[in-house]
């Protein structure tokens, strides 16, 4: 068979293309794998919460960290 390669650069220049930003349309909703899970999107929000919280107190965080 014939094998199609591509450099590094080819590649990092797709991600960012608009086509790689979206998802096929036929793509099936399975929470957790192809939509986020009901309890990451309850972390999601608990975090968003927390980070305005310590805003609103004059408490600004050094930097942000995702877990």
């Amino acid at each position: 068979g014939t094998r199609i390669i591509y450099d590094r650069k080819f590649l990092m220049e797709c991600r960012n293309s608009p086509v790689a930003k979206t998802p096929p349309s036929d793509l099936p909703d399975i929470p957790g794998v192809t939509s986020p899970g009901v309890e990451e999107l309850k972390l999601e929000n608990h975090h968003v919460q927390n980070c305005e919280e310590k805003v609103s107190a004059g408490e600004e965080e050094q930097f942000d960290m995702d877990i």
